[in-house]
C-alpha cells in the first residue's frame, strides 16, 4: 500500500463523521448488550449456559434481531402494515417527530456556539406554546394569516423569554445554566396555571387532566397527505429553520460576531464588539429557532394541548446539538435519528423489549460524542495531520 493511500486512511479514520458514525455503531452495540443482559428469554437460558450455551446465543441474538428489527419497522417501513398507507406510516411518523428536535436543536447550538450553554429549552417551548395557544385559540383571523400569526407569536414569546436570561447574564454576571434552569420551572407552572384557568387557556371540558381549547382550524398547521397521516409542513419549516440557521451563522455578519464571542469573548472585546449585548441577542435568536418548536407542538394538536405537550424537547434538543456538533447538516441528520428512536420506542415495546434502552443508546451516543478521546482509546483511532499540528 503506497505512503499516500495511508494517509488518506488515515484522515478518513480520524475524521470528525467517523467518529460520530462510529459513536453511534457502538451505542447501538452496548444497548444489544443491555437488551440481551435483561431480556426474559435470555435470562431463562443462563441456568443451563454451561451444558448448552448454544441456546443463550441464539436467544440473545434473537432479541437483538426482534428488537431492532421492531425499531425499524416503527420507526422507517413496516413491511407487515394491512395496507400501503400503513406500511408508510413509521416513516411518516418519524418525520414529524424529528421536527421538533431539529428545530429545538438548532436553537440550541446557536447558544453553544456563542458560548453559552442554554439549558432552558423546555421553558422557552412553553412560553412559546402560550402565546401560540392564545392566538390559536382566542383570535379569529382568516386561514393561513391565523397560522402564520401564531407561528410569529410563538416565535417572539420564547425569544423574549430567552432574552430574559442573556440580559441577566450580560448584566449582573448571573450564570446562563441556573437562570435557564429556574426559568424553566417558572413557565412550566405558569403555563399550567393557565390551563387550570377559567378564561385563559382552560378548555371547559377539560375533565381533571389540565388542557386547552382546541386550536382554531384556521391556525393549524396543514397536513401534507391529508387525513391519511399526522405529518404536517412542520418538516419543511424544519427544514427551512435549518437553512436560515446556516445562512446566519456562516453567511452574516452577526452570525460572525456570534463565532467570535463563542471563540474567545476577550479578543473580541478588543477588536470593539459588545461582548455583553451580544449575548442578550444569542440567547433571543436561540430561544426563537426553539420557539418554532413550541409552534409545531401547538399547531398540530387538533383536541387541544396538556401540560405534557412539550414532551421533553428541550432536553433532547441538547444531544441532537451535541450529536449534530452545532452544524445545521449534522443537526438535521440527528434529529432525524432521534425522532427515528421516539416513533419506533413503541413498536420494539410491543416485542418485549423495554423502551428506556433506547434511552440508554442515546446516552451512550452523546457520551461517544462528547468525549473524543475516550473512543479514540477504544478504537485506537489516528489523529489527523490537522489535529496534530493543532497539538
Amino acid at each position: 500500500m503506497s505512503s499516500k493511500t495511508q494517509q488518506v486512511i488515515v484522515e478518513i479514520m480520524a475524521s470528525s463523521v467517523t467518529r460520530v458514525v462510529l459513536s453511534i455503531l457502538l451505542g447501538f452495540f452496548f444497548g444489544g448488550i443491555f437488551m440481551v443482559l435483561f431480556n426474559e428469554n435470555v435470562v431463562a437460558t443462563y441456568a443451563n449456559f454451561f451444558s448448552a450455551p448454544g441456546d443463550t446465543f441464539a436467544a440473545a441474538f434473537q432479541t437483538i434481531v426482534d428488537g431492532y428489527g421492531a425499531l425499524l419497522r416503527g420507526a422507517i417501513f413496516n413491511p407487515g402494515g394491512k395496507d400501503v398507507v400503513a406500511m408508510f406510516r413509521p416513516i411518516t411518523e418519524t418525520l414529524r417527530m424529528s421536527a421538533p428536535l431539529i428545530m429545538a436543536g438548532l436553537g440550541l447550538a446557536l447558544g453553544f456556539r456563542v458560548g453559552l450553554f442554554n439549558i432552558g429549552g423546555t421553558g422557552q417551548i412553553v412560553m412559546g406554546l402560550v402565546a401560540s395557544t392564545w392566538v390559536s385559540t382566542r383570535m379569529e383571523l382568516p386561514p393561513i394569516i391565523h397560522m402564520l400569526v401564531a407561528l410569529v407569536a410563538a416565535v417572539v414569546a420564547s425569544a423574549l423569554w430567552g432574552a430574559i436570561a442573556g440580559f441577566l447574564k450580560a448584566r449582573t454576571g448571573a450564570h446562563e445554566v441556573i437562570v435557564t434552569i429556574m426559568m424553566n420551572y417558572i413557565a412550566i407552572n405558569f403555563f399550567t396555571w393557565m390551563l387550570r384557568t377559567d378564561g385563559l387557556l382552560h378548555a371547559a371540558t377539560g375533565g381533571g387532566t389540565p388542557k386547552s381549547d382546541p386550536p382554531a382550524e384556521s391556525a393549524m398547521l396543514p397536513t401534507i397527505f391529508g387525513d391519511l397521516y399526522k405529518l404536517h409542513i412542520g418538516i419543511f419549516i424544519a427544514v427551512f429553520a435549518a437553512f436560515a440557521y446556516w445562512l446566519l451563522m456562516e453567511r452574516s455578519a452577526i452570525g460572525y460576531r456570534f463565532r467570535m464571542v463563542g471563540h474567545n469573548a476577550n479578543a473580541a472585546r478588543a477588536a470593539g464588539i459588545k461582548v455583553e449585548r451580544t449575548f442578550i441577542w444569542a440567547m433571543a435568536v436561540s430561544a426563537a429557532f426553539v420557539g418554532l418548536a413550541a409552534a409545531n407542538q401547538g399547531l398540530s394538536e387538533p383536541g387541544g394541548i396538556t401540560s405534557s405537550i412539550h414532551a421533553d424537547i428541550g432536553f433532547d434538543a441538547i444531544t441532537v446539538a451535541l450529536l449534530g456538533g452545532n452544524s445545521a447538516k449534522r443537526i438535521v441528520a440527528a434529529g432525524l435519528l432521534f425522532g427515528a428512536f421516539k416513533a419506533g420506542s413503541p413498536a420494539m415495546q410491543v416485542v418485549g423489549v423495554s423502551p428506556e434502552i433506547l434511552g440508554v443508546v442515546q446516552a451512550l451516543i452523546v457520551l461517544f460524542i462528547a468525549a473524543p478521546p475516550l473512543i479514540k482509546s477504544m478504537l485506537r483511532l489516528p489523529e489527523s495531520a490537522e489535529q496534530k499540528v493543532n497539538d
